[in-house]
């Protein structure tokens, strides 16, 4: 299965760190971060693991849950955790879900072909409260992923929720936002401040309150 933008993040039910789920009932109406990882006790996932353990309030400020995922069991996960606190200085502060049968990776399409083995890559999938699949990032599993980055994309999908703008490049809360080309500049006068007009197709605006 290869899930899309706009898809509906598929439900299943399975043990985690934090007992069994059924995910749409754990997830609620919240935001959810979740993201895959190759194996427990590996270097790069370690790293990875107790950084966004240790920005989950940061997530949780936004109303995001994160939930993690390989396809290793909840004995392994149990055991790991505590390596994860020792060396990043941040304790496992959400659920790893267990997937040793792979059906999670499978309806999630977390398995990269040709790899050699049947582990997870690092996939990111951001899901709105609808249950909708908003945004999709997959690294390899030598590269770690960039958590201040994830945090950045989930702002950038609650500021044009809620207004009717878009984000231009390197795009931080505070900064200029880009009147989208479905509306005039006129229009975009009347809904948004300072607009200023570079291009007849790049228009700035400050962001709203």
């Amino acid at each position: 299965m290869t899930l899309r933008l706009g898809d509906t993040a598929p439900d299943f039910q399975a043990p985690t760190t934090d007992g069994d789920i059924s995910f749409h009932d754990w997830k609620g109406d919240s935001w959810v971060v979740f993201f895959s990882h190759p194996a427990d006790f590996t270097p790069v996932c370690t790293t990875e693991l107790g950084r966004a353990s240790g920005l989950n309030s940061d997530f949780s400020s936004r109303g995001v849950k994160l939930i993690a995922l390989s396809v290793d069991s909840v004995e392994d996960h149990h055991a790991w955790a505590p390596d994860i606190g020792e060396v990043t200085g941040s304790a496992l502060a959400f659920p790893i879900v267990a997937d040793p049968d792979k059906a999670v990776s499978a309806l999630y399409d977390m398995i990269h072909p040709g790899e050699g083995d049947t582990s997870t890559v690092r996939s990111v999938f951001f899901i709105d409260p609808a249950n909708k699949v908003r945004t999709i990032l997959t690294y390899p599993k030598s590269v770690g992923r960039n958590f201040d980055e994830i945090i950045r994309v989930v702002d950038a999908l609650q500021a044009t929720d809620a207004h009717p703008v878009a984000t231009p490049a390197d795009w931080r809360p505070g900064d200029r936002v880009i009147v989208p080309p479905t509306m005039s500049t006129e229009e975009a006068r009347t809904k948004l401040s300072n607009v200023e007009e570079v291009k007849p197709y790049l228009r700035y605006a400050d962001a709203p309150a």
